[in-house]
Formats: structure tokens, C-alpha cells, sequence
């Protein structure tokens, strides 16, 4: 077994573009999700290690000193990330020639040939669920006998194996909460509606919803909810309470958690008793006393993908839920006492001026207690990306570039009704239209009143949040003036 180092490299300052990220870019706070699709294989292999570099805080020097130890690095990657990733593996080997260099992540199962060419220092990507495929890379087993795998030969000629067949029992996975303990500081990791210290980890993978845009559904993860056991989501849960008697909430990072309903509640039962703060992503389709249920058993949040407040914009990119769906929801959520975050998509097929006023008022109708306003992002492998391309909607050239030079999402799609210019500007007044209205703000003064450790988190949010729009708008400026 070699020495084997699991790596989300350094990037731009606050960039979230670790493995646990769905969409890797720069919040407008400071926010970072756990690397569980990196904890994962690093739990399967043993003599391992977790490096996770933005949010510890750690260098390109600093990791190529951590690396040189390693005989076999595997990089997670994503699409705004390859070409800082492709330099970061360049200097591993410039150090240490004989170093294995795998790159991981939905990028490469989309495009493992494109990846594999984008650098020298690439040995092989790994294609769809990628844990066994790098345990078994870690055992040196030879490249051309690994399911799931594509690799350049002694020639320099890209082969492509047979590929993986997707996990079914998810229980077979081992636990990530020993290499939690082991390579990460929990304390450095943020997420602006989550109590902190937080922890995120999987229950299951794979999500039946047909979202056009969703990254992981459609590249890894697939559209069948493969899932772990109530039992068995329980008991880690248990040890990791006592592994980490400081956090204060736990989120089960699941695309939807409760797409099978039953499970759900049957795990619900299951943590009333540990007398755990737990939250997870939901569609907005629950019923009150199925709300209610989970709140009695310790539930605190939801994170719901609102993504439109417009009925035909839903259609279009399958969302598979109403604004009156979304509205039924979020009043029993309100009633049951259960806090909402919600995130909504500007530029989305087919964005108009009037589609994002529907939005921006639609968002300060369900008033939830906090959200997040995203640009839309064309990943390659998704439907989204495919239907950009057959019709034109692309701003540049290059279809990959989804990110600005500071690492803060831009507007790749236009429309004859909404230029990019427009869709980017919406974002700020989306915020400045929620945010600025005496009913959010009483909501988050109250929280700084009660708990002085919020108060700071909150007043250094409100900083980092005002600077962020201020680079947003240069940004906007200079998209502009070329």
C-alpha cells in the first residue's frame, strides 16, 4: 500500500472548491463544506491522508513540502478549478518525479480525456463514484486492471478501462468521522445558516429529481437514492457526538434527504434520542406533520432550492415542484418552528427582466430566514450545459470558464431578454431588495443578542458580505468596459 495523499489544493483566497462543494466558487461570506468525497476513499485506504488547503489556511509551499512525503497523490478537481489544480500537480512533480498523480471529481467523469490532456503531471482520472478505484490505485494494483479508471500508458496514449459499477450498499462504505478527527480542524469550517462548529456528512447518495442544472445527479452520484442504513447513519452519528462534543449541529449533505420519505423518519426516530441539532437539504413538497416530526426529533434547518419564482422557469429546468407547492411548504416550516435557508438561480432558462422581479418578490413572500443567490452554472455533464451550447446561450468561447480571476461566480449565459450584464447586476439588488426590510433585520439582530459568539460571526459576515458586493461590482465594471 503507498503512501497516499487525498488533496484539495490551494486556490483563491476563500475559494470553496472542495470535495463536499457543489458548485465550486467564492461565497460572499466565508464558507467552506467538508471534503467528504475525499474522506471517503482516505477512510478506505489505510496509510493515508486528508489534505484539505483553503480552508486550513495552507499554501502552495506549504503543501508541496506536506506532499513530497507521499508516493501517490490524488487531487480533487472540479471545472473552474482544473487549470490552478494542473499547476499545483506540475510543481508536485517538478519536487518528486516518481510521484503518482490522480485527479478525481465530476470534471473527470465528464471529461476524462480533456482532463488527462490538460497536464503532463496527470497519471489517470477516475470516472463516476471514485472511492474503491483509488483504494485499489493505492494498493499499486496495475492502471490497466482498475474499473472505473482512465490512464496514460508508458507511451503517453490515454486508455480508457471498463467502467465501475455504482455502490449499492452504501453501509459497505466505512465511516469519515475517524479521518475527520485525524486531518481536519472542524473549527475551520463555515457555513453562514449552520451553527458553528458544524459537521456535513452522506447518508446516502444519488437523488431521483431531474433538476436540468444539478452537478452531482447528473455525473456521479446518479438519479437512484442508494443509501446507507437508519441503523447505521444512527451509530455514526452517536460516536461522532462523542468524537466532537463541541459541535453544535450536524447536516446531512444527501442532494435530498428526505426523497425517501420513510427512511427519513425512520432515522428522525433514531436521533430524537441522541439530543442532536440536525439539519439537511428538502425538497419544498413535505407536509406539516412530517415537518413537525423531524423538528421534534431535532431538526433545525432545511436548505431548499427555491431556484425560481417563476411556474414556467420551474418547468423548464424540472424542478418538479410549484411556487404553490413552495409556498404550502414554506408556511408549515414557519408553523412547525423550522428554519429555513433558501437558495435561489438567476440566469436560468430563460431569464427576463420580469422572471427576476417574479423571483426577488416571490423570495420576500415566503420570507425565510435566510438565502443565497446564485448565478447560473452550465456544468459540463449537465442538461443545462448541453442546452446552452445547442442554443447559443454561452457568453465566451470557452464554455468551461465559469469563474471570475478572484474566484467569485460570472454570468455565462445571456438571453435576448436578460444580458449578462443584467443577470450579474440582479444578484446584489436580489440581496439589497431581501436583506434591507425590517423583518430580516430584527430576525438577525435578535440572533446577535442572544449569543455573543453570533454576534461576532455575524458582524464579521456583514464585513466580508459588504466586500463582496464591492468586488462584485468591479467585476461588473470591467466585464463592461471589454
Amino acid at each position: 500500500m503507498s503512501k497516499t495523499l487525498y488533496l484539495s489544493p490551494p486556490s483563491f483566497d476563500g475559494f470553496d472548491g472542495g470535495a463536499g462543494a457543489r458548485y465550486q466558487a467564492r461565497r460572499e461570506v466565508t464558507s467552506y463544506w467538508y471534503p467528504t468525497w475525499l474522506a471517503q476513499p482516505a477512510a478506505l485506504t489505510p496509510n493515508s491522508k486528508l489534505l484539505d488547503c483553503p480552508p486550513h489556511d495552507i499554501d502552495v509551499k506549504k503543501c508541496l513540502a506536506i506532499a513530497k512525503d507521499f508516493d501517490h497523490v490524488i487531487i480533487n478537481t472540479s471545472t473552474p478549478s482544473l487549470k490552478n489544480d494542473c499547476k499545483v500537480a506540475e510543481a508536485i512533480k517538478s519536487q518528486k518525479p516518481d510521484t503518482k498523480i490522480g485527479f478525481v471529481g465530476a470534471h473527470t467523469m465528464v471529461l476524462p480525456t480533456e482532463t488527462l490532456k490538460a497536464s503532463p503531471a496527470i497519471d489517470w482520472v477516475g470516472r463516476k463514484e471514485f472511492d474503491f478505484t483509488c483504494k485499489e490505485v493505492a494498493e499499486g494494483r496495475e492502471l490497466s486492471t482498475i474499473a472505473g479508471l482512465s490512464y496514460k500508458d508508458k507511451d503517453g496514449k490515454i486508455k480508457h478501462n471498463p467502467e465501475r459499477e455504482m455502490i449499492q450498499d452504501m453501509d459497505t462504505l466505512p465511516w469519515v468521522a475517524d479521518v475527520y478527527k485525524r486531518d481536519l480542524e472542524i473549527e475551520k469550517y463555515f457555513i453562514g445558516y449552520l451553527l458553528h462548529p458544524y459537521i456535513s456528512m452522506y447518508t446516502g447518495r444519488g437523488c431521483p429529481a431531474q433538476c436540468s442544472f444539478c452537478l452531482w445527479p447528473q455525473t456521479i452520484g446518479g438519479h437512484k437514492y442508494r443509501v446507507r442504513s437508519p441503523q447505521n447513519v444512527a451509530d455514526e452519528m452517536a460516536y461522532m457526538k462523542k468524537l466532537f462534543p463541541q459541535v453544535r449541529e450536524f447536516f446531512f449533505d444527501d442532494d435530498t434527504f428526505t426523497a425517501n420519505l420513510p427512511r427519513a423518519r425512520e432515522i428522525a426516530k433514531k436521533l430524537g434520542p441522541l439530543g442532536v441539532h440536525w439539519s439537511c437539504n428538502s425538497r419544498a413538497n413535505l407536509d406539516y406533520d412530517t415537518i413537525k416530526s423531524f423538528k421534534d426529533n431535532g431538526l433545525r434547518l432545511f436548505l431548499v432550492g427555491y431556484e425560481s419564482g417563476n411556474d414556467e422557469t420551474l418547468k423548464r429546468i424540472k424542478k418538479g415542484v410549484t411556487t404553490d407547492e413552495m409556498r404550502a411548504f414554506t408556511k408549515a416550516c414557519h408553523k412547525a418552528g423550522v428554519v429555513i435557508h433558501g437558495t435561489f438561480i438567476l440566469g436560468l432558462p430563460v431569464e427576463t427582466k420580469e422572471t427576476i422581479e417574479q423571483t426577488i418578490n416571490f423570495a420576500k413572500e415566503l420570507d425565510v430566514f435566510s438565502l443565497q443567490v446564485s448565478l447560473a452554472a452550465p456544468y459540463p455533464g449537465t442538461e443545462l450545459y448541453e442546452q446552452a451550447k445547442l442554443n447559443g446561450w454561452f457568453v465566451k468561447k470557452d464554455k468551461t470558464d465559469l469563474v471570475e480571476g478572484d474566484g467569485f461566480q460570472q454570468s455565462t449565459l445571456e438571453y435576448p431578454s436578460a444580458s449578462k450584464e443584467e443577470i450579474f447586476e440582479s444578484v446584489e439588488r436580489f440581496y439589497r431588495t431581501y436583506y434591507l426590510r425590517p423583518k430580516p433585520i430584527i430576525r438577525i439582530i435578535k440572533t446577535m443578542l442572544e449569543d455573543k459568539d453570533v454576534l461576532v460571526r455575524r458582524t464579521r459576515e456583514g464585513y466580508e458580505f459588504g466586500k463582496s458586493m464591492w468586488q462584485r461590482r468591479k467585476d461588473l465594471a470591467a466585464a463592461q468596459a471589454v
